[in-house]
C-alpha cells in the first residue's frame, strides 16, 4: 500500500478546509437572521443555573421564598432554577447523492442547504448552552462550545462523498433519549427511513423529518424529448413525452409526503417540507421551534 506524500496530504487537506468557510459564513448568517425571533428552550425546573425570580402565589411553601431578594422590595419572591434538559440533539444529513442536485445554477444544492440549516441550527443550540452533535460515517458526540461548531462545520462540509443516489440512515450512533433531525429528500426507499423512525422511538427519541425538494421536484417543469438520469448516472430513462408523466410522478411524490406524515403522527414526531428556493431562515425558525415543542 502506498503512503501519502507531504503534497498529497496537503491537497488532500486543502480540498477538505474549502468549504469550511463558506459553510461557517453562510450558517453564521442565518442563525443571526433568525436569532431575534429565537425565544430559547429555557424553563424552570430542576437544575443548578439561576434562571430568575417570580412574584410568590399563596400555593408557594414558605421554604421555597427567597428571603433576601424579598426583602429588597414589598411582596415575597421565588428564586426559580433553569430546567437542564438531558436529551442532546443529533442531527442525521442524508450523505446520498440525490441531494446533490439544483435545478438551476442560481439555486444551492440540496446537501448545502441541508447542511447551512443543521449547522446554524447547531449555533443556536450553543447560544443556549446544549449539546448536539452528528450521525453519520463519522459520528461526532454530542458536546456543546465552540469546538463542537468547528467539528460539525469540518464533517459538513467533507461530506461523505457516496456514490450510492440514496442511502440508508446509520443511526448505530443513535443513544436513548435523544431528539434527532432527520435531513433528506426522502425520496429513497421509504422502508429505509420508516425502519429507522422506527428504531429511534423504540430507544425514546423524538424527532423531527425536514425533507428539502428543489422546486423543480415539486413542479416537474419538463416538457417533450427529455433525458432523466440520476446524480451518479446509473439510472437514466428517455421519453419524448415528459408530460405525460407529471400526473404519474406528482401522485407518487404527494404518497410519498403522506408516508412521512403518517410516519411522523405514528411516533410523534414533526414533519415539514422546505423548498430550496425558499429563505433558509424561514426552515430554520421552524426547525428549532420544532425541537422546543419536541422537548416538552
Amino acid at each position: 500500500m502506498n503512503q501519502p506524500t507531504a503534497l498529497t496530504l496537503r491537497r488532500d487537506a486543502a480540498q477538505s478546509a474549502a468549504g469550511l468557510p463558506a459553510l461557517l459564513a453562510a450558517a453564521e448568517r442565518l442563525a443571526q437572521t433568525v436569532m431575534p425571533g429565537v425565544h430559547g428552550r429555557r424553563r424552570a425546573g430542576q437544575g443548578d443555573e439561576f434562571w430568575q425570580y417570580r412574584p410568590a402565589m399563596d400555593t408557594d411553601a414558605p421554604r421555597h421564598i427567597d428571603w433576601r431578594r424579598s426583602a429588597k422590595s414589598d411582596g415575597n419572591f421565588i428564586r426559580q432554577k433553569e430546567w437542564q434538559l438531558a436529551q442532546s440533539v443529533m442531527f442525521l444529513v442524508d450523505p446520498g447523492a440525490s441531494m446533490r442536485w439544483a435545478s438551476h445554477k442560481n439555486l444551492p444544492q440540496k446537501s448545502h442547504r441541508a447542511a447551512t440549516l443543521a449547522l446554524a441550527c447547531s449555533m443556536l443550540l450553543q447560544r443556549g448552552g446544549e449539546r448536539f452533535g452528528l450521525i453519520g460515517a463519522e459520528a461526532i458526540l454530542p458536546r456543546t462550545g465552540d469546538v463542537q461548531i468547528m467539528r460539525m462545520a469540518q464533517a459538513l462540509s467533507n461530506g461523505e462523498d457516496t456514490a450510492q443516489d440514496f442511502t440508508a440512515p446509520d443511526l448505530s450512533a443513535l443513544r436513548p433519549d435523544t431528539q434527532l433531525v432527520m435531513i433528506s429528500d426522502f425520496l429513497g426507499d421509504p422502508a429505509a427511513f420508516t425502519r429507522a423512525a422506527d428504531q429511534a422511538a423504540g430507544l425514546g427519541a423524538r424527532g423531527v423529518f425536514l425533507q428539502i425538494l428543489d422546486p423543480a421536484e415539486e413542479a416537474f417543469p419538463w416538457r417533450g424529448r427529455t433525458i432523466f438520469q440520476s446524480v451518479t448516472g446509473r439510472t437514466e430513462h428517455e421519453t419524448r413525452k415528459a408530460d405525460d408523466l407529471r400526473d404519474r410522478y406528482l401522485e407518487r411524490l404527494n404518497a410519498r409526503k403522506d408516508t412521512l406524515q403518517d410516519l411522523a403522527r405514528r411516533t410523534g414526531w414533526q414533519y415539514h417540507c422546505h423548498h430550496s428556493d425558499a429563505p433558509a431562515a424561514s426552515a430554520l425558525l421552524w426547525l428549532y421551534q420544532a425541537l422546543e415543542r419536541a422537548s416538552r
